[in-house]
């Protein structure tokens, strides 16, 4: 099988980072699910002091064809 790779970044807000919002999280997901997409791997992004900055989730699928 082959796949086909799909990476979104997330911007947490906060004057540190570090919050994400969940509900956008989840509608961007479940939109991607949608069309196909599988979560493969979530990872964060760090700033000084350890703080979060990005969320960043890979998605694949079956590519087509």
């Amino acid at each position: 099988m082959i796949w086909e790779y799909k990476t979104v970044k997330l911007r947490t807000t906060g004057f540190t980072g570090g919050k994400l919002d969940e509900l956008q999280l989840d509608a961007t997901l479940n939109a991607l699910g949608r069309d196909g997409w599988e979560l493969a791997a979530a990872l964060d992004t760090n700033e000084a002091g350890g703080n979060s900055r990005d969320v960043v989730v890979i998605l694949k699928r079956p590519q087509a064809g």
